[in-house]
């Protein structure tokens, strides 16, 4: 099957792991599941370590996201395209959550149909608008 990780997730699997909940891991470590990023969680985490707030043991500069997601990790990076800005035109953000770039993974994983793995308790207002949403429970 074919996964979404929403960027609190990369995070958690590159500086704390502990953080991945039992019901998620088993997901993560089946050989047969297909874990893609979005190109945004990319975007994100190469700002966070930048400012500093996201500091993966191995890294010396942010381009090391691309080798570990891809070659250690093996995960796919799935690129923003149109169809995702269009599902994202026509997502109703929900009172609240101002949060651009979850809007964006949201839609990225509605328009491609695959379930978004989040810790984000935002998440599953969106749920009525089409998001299937496997929540990181804590």
């Amino acid at each position: 099957m074919r996964y979404l990780i929403d960027t609190n997730i990369l995070i958690f699997i590159l500086s704390e792991p502990y953080n991945i909940s039992r019901n998620v891991q088993p997901i993560l470590d089946d050989y047969e599941n297909r874990i893609y990023v979005s190109s945004e969680s990319i975007k994100e985490v190469v700002c966070l370590f930048h400012e500093g707030r996201v500091k993966p043991k191995t890294w010396k500069y942010a381009d090391d996201i691309f080798d570990t997601v891809e070659k250690e990790l093996g995960f796919t990076i799935s690129y923003i395209k149109k169809e995702h800005l269009k599902t994202l035109a026509a997502l109703t953000p929900v009172k609240g959550h101002n949060d651009h770039c979850d809007h964006l993974i949201i839609s990225h994983a509605m328009t491609e149909k695959m379930p978004v793995i989040s810790s984000d308790g935002m998440f599953k207002y969106y749920k009525k608008q089409g998001l299937d949403l496997i929540d990181n429970e804590k």
